[in-house]
Parts: structure tokens; sequence; C-alpha cells
């Protein structure tokens, strides 16, 4: 039996090839993931571009030099186990390779789930390092596999930026007589109106949505943004509003354009790459230095702060009130888009990184 799996070179992330691999023999204590289906966002292009810097080639590393996997969000199937804690026929959500399968070798095991004890991952942050059993997941539906995949990693980055923000008590944006602003970059990707809705609940601050003129009527029909205005419109925010930058573009010129208009610019978080080909330096721009927004941090305390039980209970009612807004039938936001096979797979990676899918499509994929 063999394996297929989908490289990315790393200094050029339109250049990709698929690879056949034998699949060896576990060893003790592994087990095999059949890779059933998996979302891709412009949050994997966000691992890409930032693979190097954040490590995230690190998670599947491929032992060519040059060549990377890009980590999904996705569901797997148990197909053989050493292991024996883990069964033939569990169903997994985790952190999971452009692939048709993988070995994964299961420690600190619970009854919801497990990490992967490989030694390669000891290193990497532990939030991605989980696998969870579908059957003792309050989260999981069988029916909602799709906008699990395709949204819940993503919302609980956006939920993680609503509550850190708030935290910081909006770094004074939202007191006195002037209403301050938030002005959210990439407003149409998934993280970015995931982050905006919850802003919205506050309220206080005024939400802006930056996107391109061609995503303008998407955004605005969310009905989660205050504004949406094109990234040529900034003029239409006066320049001595007290705002914040949430950047999930990374667009190198669009941020200083954003740091040189703004006196009263009070944080800059940055979040995100999806504009890969206009990425550069933060650093020398006017104002405050842009940092970035690490949402394992941000876990840490809250578990620190709440205990890991009521955090996982406040997510899980948010998460539940947001997708029942985007799955709407009378108006839902997301329309999922399942295709299969390799060379599906190229074409959805290429138009994804070239920032030419509809904001309203959910492409879930699968290799096999």
């Amino acid at each position: 039996m063999t394996s297929t799996h989908f490289l990315v070179r790393t200094d050029q992330l339109p250049r990709t090839e698929l690879r056949e691999r034998p699949d060896l023999a576990l060893a003790a204590g592994q087990v095999r993931v059949a890779i059933d289906r998996f979302a891709l966002t412009s949050n994997n292009i966000t691992y890409a571009a930032f693979g190097i810097a954040m490590n995230y080639w690190a998670f599947y590393p491929t032992g060519e030099e040059g060549w990377g996997t890009i980590p999904v969000w996705g569901f797997g199937d148990v197909v053989q186990t050493t292991h024996a804690g883990v069964a033939v026929g569990e169903r997994l959500f985790g952190y999971f390779p452009m692939a048709s399968g993988v070995v994964l070798e299961p420690a600190r095991l619970s009854a919801s789930g497990f990490a992967d004890g490989a030694a390669h991952r000891a290193p990497l942050h532990a939030v991605y390092n989980q696998y969870l059993r579908c059957a003792a997941d309050p989260f999981y539906t069988p029916e909602s596999e799709n906008v699990q995949a395709l949204l819940r990693p993503l919302f609980t980055t956006s939920w993680l930026i609503d509550d850190f923000l708030a935290d910081n008590a909006f770094f004074g944006v939202a007191n006195g007589a002037t209403r301050g602003a938030l002005l959210l970059s990439s407003a149409s990707s998934k993280t970015a109106y995931g982050t905006a809705y919850g802003l919205k609940q506050r309220g206080g601050v005024e939400v802006i949505g930056l996107t391109s003129p061609s995503n303008l009527a998407f955004c605005d029909s969310l009905g989660c943004y205050d504004r949406v205005l094109s990234y040529e419109q900034l003029d239409q925010v006066a320049a001595d509003a007290p705002c914040i930058y949430i950047d999930f573009a990374g667009n190198a010129d669009l941020r200083l354009a954003v740091h040189t208009r703004f006196a009263n610019l009070q944080y800059s978080c940055a979040i995100g790459g999806t504009h890969v080909d206009r990425l550069g330096s933060a650093n020398n721009l006017p104002g405050p230095r842009a940092i970035l927004f690490f949402a394992p941090a941000q876990i840490k305390k809250r578990h620190t702060d709440w205990g890991a039980q009521v955090f996982a209970q406040l997510l899980l009612e948010a998460w539940r009130v947001f997708t029942a807004r985007v799955t709407d039938p009378a108006r839902p936001w997301l329309r999922v888009e399942h295709q299969r096979g390799p060379a599906a797979v190229q074409a959805v990676y290429q138009q994804v990184l070239a920032g030419r899918s509809d904001p309203r499509v959910g492409h879930m994929l699968s290799m096999r």
C-alpha cells in the first residue's frame, strides 16, 4: 500500500509536487490513520507563508530539502494500530498533513483523545499535537464535520482574538468621547469575519472591514461589520480616530499605510498572511510595533484565569451560536464544496493561494 502526499516548495509556494510513498510497517505504539477529508482555507496559506518563522513545516517533515507539507484540519479513521489504547475504526479530528494517510504515535491518552508523541513534535506547541476522538467530542456531530473542519480552528482563533482585545480593554480605543475603530484586513477571510462577529456583539467600537473591491458585497452582506471599505478607501476613516489594526492579510504596503495614516493607532495585531505576494517586514513602522498574536498563549492565560473546563464550555457555547448563524439556511455565510483526488487538491490549492476563491465557498478536499 502507498500514501499520496502533497508537497509545496517552501520558498516558492505556487510550486507543488505529489509523492507516492510506501506505507511502512508500524512500530510498537503507532497507529495508521486514513485521512478522509480536510479543509483548505486562507488560514492554511498563512501556515505556509509563516512556515519557517512559526515552525509549521516541522509538524510533517518531508525529508526533502526545500519541500514542505502544509498542515490542515480534518477527519481521519484509524485503519491499523499497534497501540492498545487506540482501536481500529476510531474517527479522529485534528491537525493532519495534506496527504491520504499519516502515522501517529499516541501519547497522554484520555477518553477525549491523545497527543502525537513523535519525537520531532515534542518541541512544537501542544495545541497542534492533539487529536480528538469524535465519539467523545462535545463539538462533534456527523452532519457538521465539514463546518468543523472549515471553521472550528479558525473560530477558536477568532474567539481568542476577541477575548484578548476585550481582556486588554481594547487598548483604550473604546474610552472617551470619540468612538474608536477596529480595522480588520482580509475581511472576507473566515478568521476575520469570525472575529468581527464576536466584536460586533460587544459594541462600543466601530468594526470596519477592509477588503478587495471584488469582496465588498460579500463582506457587507454578513452584517458583522459596521462598515466595509476597500483597501483604497482608508481615507474614509478619520485620520485622528483612536483605532486598532487587526491584520489578517500581512500586506506590508497596507500595514505601512495604516500605520502612517492613523496618528492614534493604539495597537497593531498581526494575525495572518493571506496576501502571500505582498508580505514584508513589520520593522521601522510609524506608531506602535506590530505584535504577532499567538492563540495558544491566550488559551494558556484563560486556562489559568478560568480553568480548562470553564474555558471549554464558553468556547462551545460561542461556537454553537456562531455556526447556527453561518449555516442559517435562509442566509448562509458558507457553501461547502467537496472535491476528491490529487488533481482537485492541486487546483483548489492554487486557487486559494492566488486569492481567487469565492469567499462564500468552503473547500473540503480528499486526497483519495
